[in-house]
């Protein structure tokens, strides 16, 4: 049941069926008008997503941006304090997770999931941190991996450009929690429930049962709380990942 009393706007760049999709629905149903981005291509997806929230009660735009593209970004969050309200809580949340042996990796695909994954990263902040800091306050998530903090063999890709982004969200966590803004990276350690893993996991059912497998509302929960915070013991890093997941 969603809350009537609207607390502001909440950013989701990268969201679908995921987990991009279950923070979403849990900040909508919180009572945030929420707005939801993917590449224009998949926006039958994201009008799909968006349906479902409204059905429940939540208040959703869904968009279609390229958040590698600077131009699209600014005018993004331009058009959302414009004409939706201010920002309270903006979402980085593009995974961008590729496997190539780095004999077989082109410069085309490490550009490509660098600037999906680390570049869109930085736009999204910057333009974050314009509307946020003359208001004091506010939040910013990165939703991160494995791959933040260890690469392993076939992804060198994905691990470059998911530290990258962890390097970003440090700098700007210190650059902007002296003036009243939460940021905060998110580490996703382990299989998710989703599409990939339906299609690559036998026994998906089986560990999903027995809580082997991170589920996106659970995910989700750990984002508002991390919004509600209070300033004297705000998280910066935190590791979700199932019990039987090693680490």
């Amino acid at each position: 049941m969603a809350s009537n009393e609207s607390k502001g706007v909440c950013l989701v760049i990268g969201a679908g069926d995921g987990v991009g999709g279950a923070i979403a629905k849990a900040f909508a149903l919180d009572g945030f008008e929420t707005v939801i981005t993917r590449r224009a291509r998949n926006l039958d997806q994201l009008d799909g997503r968006a349906e479902e929230i409204r059905s429940l009660g939540g208040v959703v735009h869904a968009k279609g941006v390229d958040a590698r593209s600077e131009e699209e970004t600014v005018a993004l969050f331009a058009d959302i304090e414009r004409d939706l309200g201010p920002l309270e809580v903006v979402v980085f949340n593009i995974g961008a997770n590729v496997r190539f042996p780095i004999e077989e990796t082109t410069s085309r695909v490490f550009t490509k999931v660098w600037e999906m994954a680390c570049f869109a990263g930085f736009l999204a902040a910057r333009e974050a941190a314009k509307v946020m800091i003359p208001r004091g306050h506010g939040s910013i998530f990165f939703t991160g991996a494995t791959a933040s903090l260890r690469g392993r063999e076939g992804f060198a890709a994905f691990a470059a450009a998911k530290a990258g982004l962890r390097a970003v969200a440090q700098s700007t966590a210190r650059e902007l929690g002296p003036k009243g803004i939460h940021v905060a990276h998110i580490i996703c350690d382990g299989s998710i429930d989703g599409v990939f893993s339906r299609q690559n996991i036998p026994d998906l059912d089986y560990r999903l049962a027995e809580d082997r497998v991170l589920k996106p509302d659970d995910i989700a929960e750990s984002y508002l709380a991390l919004h509600r915070q209070k300033r004297s013991a705000w998280t910066h890093e935190l590791d979700l990942r199932p019990w039987s997941e090693a680490f």
